[in-house]
């Protein structure tokens, strides 16, 4: 099957900086879209950034002009650059991804299991 595994979370200083990495790993063909959401205490989860295997990306309003997403696709891996923290960014942050495992099979959407941010005052 597919994981995705997911690093670099943490607590940082508000106006600090943190870069987070996800990994997809196991029977995988292709990936499509990746992205990174995240989720604060009493709040919904919401989109923080995708960027398709082209390159393409989509920011939330909230983070657009701080926050970057890059991947590689040649290691299946997804970044977020965080700049600027602020304590509304803190959240746990899971990533997402779309794996076509087989050719023969259509793409499946994977999530990773969530790294806490905390930015303090």
């Amino acid at each position: 099957q597919v994981q995705l595994v997911e690093s670099g979370g943490g607590l940082v200083q508000a106006g600090g900086s943190l870069r987070l990495s996800c990994a997809a790993s196991g029977s995988i063909f292709s990936v499509y879209d990746m992205g990174w959401y995240r989720q604060a205490p009493g709040k919904q989860r919401e989109l923080v950034a995708t960027i398709s295997s082209a390159g393409k990306t989509v920011y939330a309003d909230s983070v657009k002009g701080r926050f970057i997403i890059s991947r590689d696709n040649a290691r299946n891996t997804v970044y977020l650059q965080m700049n600027s923290l602020n304590p509304e960014d803190a959240a746990v942050y899971s990533c997402n991804a779309d794996v076509r495992r087989h050719l023969l099979e259509t793409y499946t959407s994977y999530w990773s299991q969530g790294t806490q941010v905390t930015v303090s005052s």
